[in-house]
This record gives C-alpha cells, sequence and structure tokens, in this order.
C-alpha cells in the first residue's frame, strides 16, 4: 500500500515517479485494473489527495523481485513490533526498478519476520536518503506500520538531525516554513514552491560556526521528501557535499546529513522511547577538517 502525500497530481504521474516506473507502464495497470485508490477503481487522469491510500495487484511483482540479502544492519533497539536502525549512508532503504538489490528492505527480509501487505516496501515508516546517515523506524507488521504512520502525521515523532553546510549561519536559531512539492523541471527533485505543494517546516539551531561552513542542528516538524536539503538550500546554505542541491562538486560519501536522534511513543506500550546515535567516521573527519581550518584562519 502506498499513502498519498501530496494533492492535486495525475495518479499516473505521481506512481511513475514513485515507483520508478513509465507513465505507460502505470497506465497499462490502470487500464487493466490492477491499482485501486481507496479500494475503489480510477483512471489514469484522476488526481490523487493527501492520504489517499493507493493498492497495486500483487502482479505487478513480476516487476520487482524482491531476494533477502544477509547484509550487515546496525540495531538499535527491537521488539515484537519494531526495529530502531542505524541506516549507513550510502544504502538504499527500499528496491525500485534498476535497484533491485543491496537495499535496506534486502537485508531486513533476510534477518526479519517482517509481515506487511507492501510488497516494495515492508516495514518502512519513513525513509531516509540514500546518502542520509542515521536513525530510521521500521515497522514489523502492519498495525505497527499504521500507528506509527499516523504518529509521525500528527508530529507526535521528534526527529533531530545534524548537518554540515556550506556558508556561515548568523542567526543562533531559525525556522524554515516553506511549501515543498516536485520540481518542475526535473521530476527527480524536490522544490520550494506554491503548486501541487504541501507544507513544510524545518527548526534549526547552530551547534558551531567554522571558516565557511556551519554545523547544525535541525528538527522536523513535518517530514517531506529531501525537506531539511531543499529547506536549506532555498535559503543559501545548502548540505555539503549535496551533489543534487548543492551546486559544488560532490564526493562519492554524499551529503553532510544525518539523522541523529528520535523519540516517540511505543505505539502498543505506551512508553516513551529515545535514541541517540553518532555521525559516521566521514561526517567526523569533515567536522575536524573544519575545526583544524578554523584554527589556522
Amino acid at each position: 500500500m502506498i499513502i498519498v502525500d501530496t494533492n492535486n497530481e495525475r495518479i499516473d504521474t505521481f506512481l511513475a515517479t514513485k515507483l520508478d516506473l513509465s507513465r505507460s507502464k502505470i497506465q497499462k495497470l490502470l487500464k487493466e485494473k490492477l491499482i485501486t485508490v481507496n479500494e475503489r477503481i480510477v483512471s489514469a487522469s484522476y488526481l490523487v489527495k493527501e492520504n489517499d491510500k493507493i493498492e497495486i495487484n500483487d502482479d505487478l511483482n513480476y516487476e520487482i523481485n524482491i531476494e533477502p540479502e544477509n547484509i550487515d544492519i546496525d540495531i538499535v533497539y527491537e521488539d515484537d513490533d519494531l526495529l530502531v536502525i542505524n541506516k549507513k549512508s550510502g544504502m538504499v532503504v527500499h528496491p525500485a526498478p534498476g535497484h533491485y538489490s543491496n537495499t535496506l528492505v534486502n537485508t531486513l527480509l533476510y534477518h526479519f519476520d517482517i509481515k506487511s501487505k507492501n510488497k516494495l516496501r515492508p516495514g518502512i515508516v519513513h525513509r531516509l536518503d540514500k546518502d542520509t546517515s542515521g536513525l530510521m523506524l521500521v515497522a514489523k507488521n502492519d498495525w505497527t506500520l499504521d500507528k506509527l504512520s499516523q504518529m509521525i502525521s500528527k508530529k507526535e515523532v521528534e526527529r533531530h538531525y545534524l548537518a554540515i553546510v556550506d556558508g556561515v549561519i548568523k542567526h543562533d536559531t531559525g525556522t524554515i516554513d516553506a511549501p515543498i512539492g516536485r520540481d518542475e523541471n526535473d521530476r527527480q527533485k524536490m522544490a520550494v514552491t506554491d503548486k501541487n505543494a504541501k507544507e513544510a517546516i524545518t527548526h534549526f539551531k547552530v551547534k558551531e560556526r567554522f571558516k565557511n561552513n556551519t554545523l547544525i542542528e535541525c528538527i522536523l516538524e513535518t517530514g517531506r521528501t529531501h525537506q531539511i536539503r531543499v529547506h536549506l538550500s532555498y535559503i543559501g546554505y545548502p548540505v555539503t557535499n549535496d551533489a543534487t542541491y548543492n551546486k559544488k562538486k560532490a564526493t562519492s560519501f554524499g551529503q553532510m546529513l544525518h539523522s541523529k536522534s528520535i523519540k516517540f511513543n511505543h505505539p502498543r506500550m505506551n512508553k516513551e522511547l529515545y535514541f541517540e546515535v553518532e555521525p559516521p567516521l566521514e561526517f567526523l573527519e569533515k567536522l575536524e577538517e573544519l575545526r583544524q581550518e578554523e584554527k589556522s584562519f
């Protein structure tokens, strides 16, 4: 099942981007009545609405055959309902056409019994971009997936990120309140826009300043695709080493963005849980490089 996170976008366009399939393929599936919205058959011109529930018939499985793979995974917390994992930078979260292996989902299926009707993204409550490291929630069953998804929608899951950005931010704290939608010129990117956009709010505070960079902590009030990266680029302080939203040349490691901590009430036990992890070595090495640069300035 796919929960829609936008408004007034044609379903064929929305799914083509979401699943990385061609529009003609999506249109064929719609014509063959293999895709439903809220358990109803719709046409390719249907305009999706936020929180629509899209089901894709299992006949789509011939497009994507997800195989379990024994890949190392850093488990921070586990119980019968959920996992908290520390995702490595460089790991794709879920398979898509052209990238069926070496994803987080592949290794989750190998190590855990994930009971989910969602064949494409079993257990995935929220995603992190490929080159963003850090904490993620994973549901072991659909009941937990639904509860955690609702909690995120209601802003009941507190997520803090660390980011190194280009430029020196003068204000100690700030809030970026700017709607985010698909970039009209590049459907693989997001942008601050007033067209088919959703509310997006990011709070930040400065942790450390350097000669030409700033270390900040970001708090997500909403969880839009690429939100932090888009917002920081929009205000002129793009995330360091971001190949998509920063005009400077990036190394293979990817953007200096790390999901540092997460706090939420366990949906079944109603007990507050809090977890925090350090950034990866490359992030820490970049910080040390900037500190040495500052000392010599």
